[in-house]
């Protein structure tokens, strides 16, 4: 059923929508009102124009409450999801991350407000070519063709390792290459067509796990994720 907020979007899109007006109410509506406390979450989401992270025939609905496709087979998050996964990162500004997937780079986008440093890697290298061209407005975001599932101990320890996609386990190599007092977000599921979203925080002597509800992932694909025959194509 459409919603009020999706009929604007649609008006909008005829006469040219304002993409600063649509990106505040998301902020409003989509993020604020559905739990989103992280006051720099929500800045970072308000400052980063998502319209430029999607398809050019897609921009008019850059804002809409889901996922739109990127190419490749990709899709970029709703943006509940972004923000929700950067609030349970609890950054502060001075930390170095990892994300895993970096997509048309609009997650790592907006990491680039609230970390000092911001590793994305991306399997696909065309995408990766995509994130490249669309993150130069952000130096300090680095993207590496790579398979994420292994993640980058060249540039460990790392304050922070968020997952853009579903992984049956937790991967041994993310929490050696995390600093102590580090989290992890990551969606885990041993079904492919369901997660649920979990946060990992590096203590001293242990490895402390919380659960945050059930998500919809598409594969992590890798050496030590699902393997390519597992791919799906459903969005998140």
């Amino acid at each position: 059923m459409a919603t009020e907020f999706d009929t604007e979007l649609h008006d909008r899109a005829a006469a040219g929508p304002s993409f600063a007006k649509l990106r505040r109410r998301m902020v409003e509506d989509q993020l604020r009102g559905h739990g989103i406390t992280d006051l720099g979450v929500l800045e970072a989401m308000g400052r980063v124009p998502r319209e430029e992270f999607v398809p050019p025939d897609l921009r008019s609905l850059a804002y809409q409450d889901g996922p739109l496709p990127i190419g490749f087979g990709q899709t970029i998050s709703q943006p509940f999801t972004v923000a929700y996964m950067c609030q349970l990162l609890e950054l502060t500004g001075g930390e170095k991350v990892l994300e895993i997937g970096a997509g048309s780079g609009y997650s790592a986008a907006v990491l680039s407000h609230l970390a000092a440093e911001v590793f994305t890697i991306e399997r696909i290298p065309g995408l990766a070519e995509l994130a490249r061209k669309h993150l130069l407005a952000y130096p300090n975001v680095h993207v590496v063709t790579a398979d994420g599932t292994v993640g980058l101990s060249e540039q460990a320890p790392f304050d922070g390792i968020v997952v853009t996609a579903g992984a049956p386990a937790l991967p041994d190599e993310y929490v050696k290459e995390l600093r102590e007092g580090g989290r992890i977000v990551i969606p885990l599921g041993t079904d492919r067509f369901s997660q649920t979203m979990c946060r990992f925080t590096r203590l001293p002597g242990e490895l402390k796990v919380e659960e945050f509800g059930g998500f919809l992932f598409i594969p992590l694909i890798g050496k030590v994720g699902w393997d390519e025959s597992d791919r799906t194509q459903h969005l998140w």
